[in-house]
């Protein structure tokens, strides 16, 4: 892939100028946003498509242990964070339409791999593996998509511009936990599997395939409007170049921030469904997993729309502040339901849960608000891509510490207690660098 030529980029591009803003850069900034953000919910569909898919595995006769589901909703996230990395460095060296061009269309290797491999019960672990980590391509996307956001708006618009992109792409994450399950029993592609319930031995007909084969036409159509659509901006800089953001601590110490916040988020919603699952699937009535899943990364993703306005007008640290509170309050209050005697203690979990989901939602926008004011253009977009590469293993990461905590029992009680301090800690450092009067870089 060739750096972008002069023909596909913006000669003169001067964003913090009002002028030149309401002139030129307005209506090609809201143009690439809206083409990129279509792109981003794709990206995030296909990421989360596994986690609605792995609950189902069992019921159609595939005999793995809730351990090995755990790593199959892991191996996105791993996949996710490693190429997060990469991502980070793209957009300065190919520019936003062939990152986001390529990338789009390679989502749909995972689509049809997972399409066919759940048609055939002989599919081995190590298969579903390897298109569950590839099925991470969606994840890595996020460190192409901000960056390249971060550098065609002014910074006055960002935590508006950058909160819509991210909330609207982490929208992705719920309509494909919400549409998978709604379209598994409409005949579309290939011959239905038996699913059994395995509390009830009830059975039924479901077309697990379509889960994944619904993607390909609307990532085909993603890619080609972005080939065709978007542009580039003459922001330009070697890998070597871009190394320097390594060097600052603040760097390190927004990577922290963000994932307490994004990671919480993604991590959360990849292992949402097999928690409710483990932790509330062996009692009398127990809850539909996929009936209730997508309800939080629908929350965390709506209130991440709205909280980056928000955080133009008060200032990031501020509602990051918010946001760590929040986590940590609802954190605490659900220990006694993530160890449950009874269907009694659903309610209050799944209200806990949700309200984890929004205060993660909050702090998505606001960290986002916050690394453009404590670094220039060119390294926050570097700075953009890393802590979201970094924070986009929370899917990995909460899983295996799920599976690992849980086991085969229901007491979760001990993961809200490991995020409770990791929060406490997170808290600190934002109010001292970023959030208290006379703090080094108030933001």
């Amino acid at each position: 892939m060739k750096p972008p030529t002069d023909a596909q980029r913006v000669q003169e591009w001067q964003p913090n100028d009002p002028a030149f803003w309401e002139s030129t850069a307005k209506p090609i900034a809201w143009r690439t946003l809206w083409i990129t953000t279509f792109c981003l919910l794709l990206s995030f569909s296909t990421w989360f498509m596994v986690s609605a898919l792995v609950v189902k595995l069992s019921g159609i006769g595939f005999k793995f242990t809730p351990q090995e589901l755990f790593w199959l909703t892991a191996m996105p996230g791993l996949a996710a964070g490693t190429l997060r990395i990469v991502h980070t460095f793209l957009i300065p060296i190919f520019g936003t339409r062939k990152t986001v061009s390529i990338s789009t269309l390679l989502l749909a290797i995972p689509c049809v791999g997972w399409g066919y491999a759940v048609m055939n019960p002989q599919t081995p672990l190590s298969t579903f593996l390897v298109l569950a980590f590839l099925a991470g391509l969606g994840g890595g996307n996020f460190s192409s998509f901000m960056p390249s956001t971060s550098l065609f708006f002014p910074k006055s618009k960002l935590g508006t511009a950058l909160g819509i992109q991210a909330g609207i792409g982490n929208f992705g994450v719920s309509v494909a936990q919400f549409l998978i399950p709604a379209i598994l029993g409409i005949a579309l592609v290939g011959s239905s599997q038996t699913f059994t319930n395995p509390k009830t031995g009830a059975t039924s007909n479901i077309y697990l395939q379509n889960g994944a084969l619904i993607w390909v036409p609307l990532v085909l159509l993603g890619a080609v409007v972005a080939w065709f659509g978007l542009r580039d901006v003459p922001v330009q800089a070697s890998f070597k170049e871009q190394l320097d953001i390594f060097k600052e601590k603040h760097t390190w110490i927004m990577t922290s921030l963000y994932i307490m916040t994004f990671g919480s988020f993604s991590g959360l919603a990849a292992a949402f469904p097999l928690m409710i699952k483990q932790i509330y699937g062996g009692f009398d009535g127990a809850p539909d997993p996929l009936a209730f899943a997508f309800l939080g990364p629908l929350v965390g993703a709506g209130v991440r729309a709205a909280a980056g306005p928000v955080a133009d007008k008060v200032g990031g640290a501020k509602v990051t502040m918010v946001s760590g509170i929040g986590m940590l309050a609802c954190s605490i209050a659900i220990l006694p339901f993530a160890n449950p005697g009874s269907m009694a203690s659903w309610s209050g979990f799944l209200w806990l849960m949700l309200g984890i989901f929004f205060f993660s939602g909050i702090g998505n926008a606001s960290t986002f608000k916050q690394i453009p004011m404590i670094f220039p253009p060119r390294q926050a977009g570097g700075v953009i891509g890393w802590t979201s590469a970094i924070a986009a293993y929370g899917p990995f990461a909460f899983s295996l510490i799920l599976g690992a905590v849980l086991g085969s029992g229901r007491n979760g009680a001990p993961f809200f207690i490991g995020l409770a301090i990791f929060y406490v800690i997170n808290i600190g450092l934002n109010w001292w660098f970023y959030s208290r009067k006379g703090a080094e870089k108030p933001c």
